[in-house]
């Protein structure tokens, strides 16, 4: 099952459900060291979850821009698909493209984009638009 992220009337496809969970996973176990939600409270703890408030998306913004440049200087190898399963290996397993340099560039959308770029233009949204985002099933 696929899931996107919708600002209104608008849903960009992310991926399947274990992608979500990757990126996220990721984060938490390179970023966070008291545990899941301890660093990064509005993109963890309220947009994993399924949705955030227009009035958090500046917050999860700023998480976010954070996330980014502190996964610029984790090398891909140190990707965690699944927090609860640290063995789990992604289905590509270590078979990625030569393009991806760190966890900052190393989720990529079903469609082709940066997943962390597709978060930002989304957040940005939200906040303009004064609507939450909310994680769907595509």
């Amino acid at each position: 099952m696929s899931v996107g992220i919708k600002v209104g009337s608008i849903t960009d496809e992310i991926g399947t459900s274990d992608f979500f969970h990757a990126f996220f996973s990721t984060v938490s176990s390179n970023l966070e060291n008291e545990g899941w939600a301890s660093r990064f409270p509005t993109m963890l703890g309220k947009l994993y979850q399924g949705k955030l408030d227009a009035s958090l998306a500046n917050s999860a913004l700023s998480e976010l821009h954070q996330i980014q440049k502190e996964l610029a200087a984790f090398s891909p190898d140190k990707v965690v698909w699944d927090i609860e399963n640290p063995s789990k290996q992604p289905p590509w397993d270590s078979n990625i493209s030569s393009d991806i340099t760190s966890l900052a560039n190393y989720f990529v959308t079903s469609t082709g984009r940066d997943l962390i770029s597709t978060l930002i233009e989304a957040l940005e949204d939200s906040a303009s638009s004064n609507k939450p985002v909310t994680v769907v099933q595509c």
